[in-house]
């Protein structure tokens, strides 16, 4: 079963992301230690809390995470995760980000309802990517956020949701995936997204 790495830098769910893999039979390991990134087949990237907090905690892994998503190592970012992969955030100020997906983190307007918790559908824009695969359009996610990415490259836009505007909920850059839901909290389409991950790193 592949070994996937589930990123522990101080801020996420990660016992439910590790259930989930392991549901999906995926064989996951909660670590921090640089090696772990370095023997995995796939790299999960969680989150949940701020984004200045997870990127100061994050930075001692950040040159082996570049390392490794450089040699096209699968990698997932979930929520945060999915922020975190991003040129920058305006979470409490500017605070740079990984730079893997070129744009910005940005609030949601005035006037919708933050966070934006519970379930949402997605309108999904790129077919025929294998992370999607089972999952078709108005399928239903669930959302923990107040804040979202806006990808430079439209081209990085797999899927959107509406939620007083349309915003990003699944972006993608050749091996780097990312959800703004939490897949392990999405029930029976959350593991499939998770089961194709996973599937995919024994290809």
């Amino acid at each position: 079963m592949p070994q996937i790495t589930i990123v522990d830098y101080g801020l996420g769910n990660l016992r439910s992301v590790e259930k989930a893999v392991e549901e999906v039979e995926g064989t996951p390991k909660i670590s921090s230690d640089l090696q772990d990134l370095r023997i995995a087949d796939g790299i999960i990237l969680p989150g949940v809390g701020a984004f200045r907090d997870a990127q100061a905690n994050l930075s001692r892994l950040t040159t082996t995470l570049l390392e490794q998503i450089d040699s096209g190592k699968p990698i997932l970012g979930i929520c945060l995760g999915l922020q975190l992969l991003f040129t920058e955030s305006t979470e409490g100020g500017e605070f740079k980000g990984l730079d893997i997906i070129k744009g910005k983190v940005i609030r949601f307007p005035q006037g919708v309802k933050v966070p934006h918790m519970g379930w949402n559908t997605l309108n999904i824009k790129r077919e025929n990517l294998p992370l999607l695969e089972g999952i078709s359009s108005n399928s239903y996610v669930y959302f923990v956020h107040s804040y979202y990415g806006v990808p430079q490259n439209e081209s990085d836009i797999v899927a959107e949701t509406e939620y007083g505007v349309s915003f990003p909920s699944i972006v993608a850059r050749k091996e780097v995936f990312a959800t703004q839901f939490h897949p392990e909290k999405s029930g029976a389409n959350g593991l499939q997204i998770l089961r194709n991950f996973t599937r995919n790193l024994k290809r």
